[in-house]
């Protein structure tokens, strides 16, 4: 469930199959009088978008009943709700929820669309609304990527330590030493210092050494982490790995650090 605010109205969005689908009811507050979705599906308009739609995304819609509600839209009689429309049709377009989040929620096309029956205004400021959340997801997704990659090849890594340096005659307290050791190498080659020696330099913070590395440190350890799974494999000693890893550390971040400011000037000139 997210939220977006359009014209001072809390709309609600659900994520339905990996769609968008923008809560109707709440839209519905926004507009003048006394309005039901009921009144916006009877116009023949709203009929035949919903109909092209479902024709383009719904491999299962029934077009003999859309034919015989098309031919009843617009007359002053005919009454559609969402329900029938889903039933007679098996549209998937507009959905009904109940409960906590219950209402009418509609595809983000279709929402967009109904906004227009509210009014223009709000429709501009809809999309408005809704692409800027997206714009913060997608900010919010790049970093966690990042973060993610650095987690999974952590994986890849341990497992290379598991199958390479632990033999099995090992103790537990033995094994938690190597690898504290082994994540250390890693630290050291790229920030300098161990995660404790970190920990102790910064005790106002409450995240870790990894938590609070810029994007570039993050890309340059993912990298490292993949490296040190390949040394380990090739049965290098952690000497000889750290003198390696840092070597590459080093030359990375040079490279990471250098594209960036190239890419500032660029982007400074142009702005000029």
């Amino acid at each position: 469930m997210k939220n977006i605010v359009v014209q001072n109205k809390e709309i609600s969005i659900l994520t339905i199959n990996e769609d968008d689908y923008i809560s109707l009811t709440d839209m519905l507050q926004a507009k003048d009088g006394d309005f039901f979705i009921s009144d916006w599906l009877r116009n023949r308009n709203t009929i035949e978008y919903l109909g092209i739609w479902e024709k383009i995304y719904n491999p299962n819609f029934n077009y003999g009943e859309y034919a015989i509600i098309t031919s009843k839209a617009g007359l002053n009689n005919y009454k559609l709700s969402v329900k029938e429309w889903r039933e007679k049709t098996n549209a998937i377009g507009l959905v009904a929820k109940k409960g906590r989040y219950g209402g009418t929620y509609a595809h983000k096309d279709i929402a967009f669309e109904f906004g227009m029956w509210i009014s223009a205004e709000f429709k501009i400021y809809l999309i408005k609304e809704f692409q800027r959340l997206k714009e913060q997801e997608f900010k919010q997704l790049g970093w966690d990527i990042k973060r993610n990659l650095t987690k999974m090849n952590y994986h890849i890594h341990t497992d290379a330590i598991k199958q390479n340096l632990i033999p099995q005659t090992l103790t537990p307290s033995q094994v938690n030493f190597v690898y504290a050791n082994e994540a250390d190498i890693l630290n050291i080659a790229l920030f300098g210092k161990t995660a404790k020696e970190w920990r102790d330099q910064n005790l106002d913070k409450k995240g870790n050494i990894r938590d609070e590395a810029d994007v570039n440190q993050l890309i340059c350890l993912a990298n490292l982490e993949s490296l040190n799974a390949h040394f380990i494999q090739e049965k290098l000693t952690q000497t000889q790995r750290l003198i390696k890893l840092n070597h590459i550390a080093i030359g990375q971040m040079k490279i990471l650090i250098e594209h960036n400011q190239s890419k500032e000037i660029r982007e400074h000139s142009g702005k000029e």
